[in-house]
């Protein structure tokens, strides 16, 4: 009697179900993860290394590596600022507009990247808004740098505001308080007591918000007017020699970006695996 009333446990489930699930799941990660990283490298090395390393080094190759890295070391600091401002004014303040604050960091996520780049352009191109204003103080967003930032800025600045609000609003403001009620600057209660307790949620957005960054596609290939060796990406590089059918040069960039990711998500487990007891502390502070 006491057996029949005792609750189910869900590790009790038959041992057919557990296997059932770990095979569909296993299924999935070869199917969508493990098979198409291993695409990507072998038909990268298909003809040897040498001519992945020369697909890498081609003048137009470096340009793209350049510029992605650049955009991702602008967007990336922009959007961890704007991600601490508006977690700290959501978690730490009550005012009208907070839950129309929240809808609005979220848009990135529901709207088409390939939008987002042609409301830039309809703001900034020639024929925008303010294309005739930029062309007579000789200043050129679209089919440049700022442009590539700004389109990049907005598909990713969600990623770093959404890891740090629920902690935020969870951890609550009487520490803060506290701090500030025994004569703490402002400066002095973000970084003594605010920043200990968020910063793994920070550094987890700040890696998410930079693979998206170097990894944008839609909205940087509107912006970009797609100029070789100039206004193209890592991701745009390689839709042109895919396109050109060099197809070894295609898939080396296309590697070098999954290394990229890869490199990113090694990062992240490794300091989960780390910290692991100083990040669950936290997150039950």
């Amino acid at each position: 009697m006491r057996n029949i009333l005792r609750p189910r446990a869900a590790t009790d489930d038959h041992p057919l179900v557990k296997i059932t699930l770990a095979v569909i799941a296993i299924g999935f990660l070869i199917l969508f993860l493990f098979m198409p990283l291993l695409t990507v490298f072998s038909e990268a090395l298909a003809q040897g290394w040498k001519m992945a390393w020369d697909a890498l080094i081609e003048p137009d190759a470096v340009a793209a590596i350049k510029l992605t890295l650049l955009v991702a070391a602008i967007a990336v600091p922009a959007n961890m600022i704007f991600g601490l401002a508006a977690s700290w004014c959501i978690a730490k303040f009550d005012f009208r507009g907070k839950n129309l604050l929240i809808t609005l960091i979220d848009i990135p996520f529901s709207v088409s990247p390939v939008v987002s780049g042609l409301v830039f352009v309809l703001i900034f191109g020639l024929q925008g808004w303010m294309g005739q204003w930029l062309r007579d103080n000789d200043m050129k967003i679209i089919f440049a740098l700022p442009g590539i930032v700004l389109a990049t800025i907005f598909v990713t600045f969600p990623f770093v505001a959404r890891e740090l609000i629920p902690l935020m609003i969870d951890q609550g403001r009487d520490e803060e308080e506290a701090a500030v009620s025994l004569g703490a600057s402002g400066f002095s209660t973000f970084f003594r007591v605010t920043l200990p307790n968020i910063k793994w949620a920070l550094l987890y957005g700040v890696l998410l918000c930079n693979a998206r960054a170097m990894g944008e596609f839609g909205a940087v290939s509107v912006v970009s007017g797609h100029i070789r060796g100039l206004t193209n990406t890592m991701p745009l590089h390689v839709e042109v020699l895919y396109n050109d059918y060099q197809y070894v040069g295609a898939f080396a960039v296309a590697s070098l970006l999954a290394l990229l990711a890869l490199v990113t998500l090694t990062l992240k487990s490794l300091l989960e695996w780390r910290f692991a007891g100083e990040i669950a502390a936290s997150s039950r502070h």
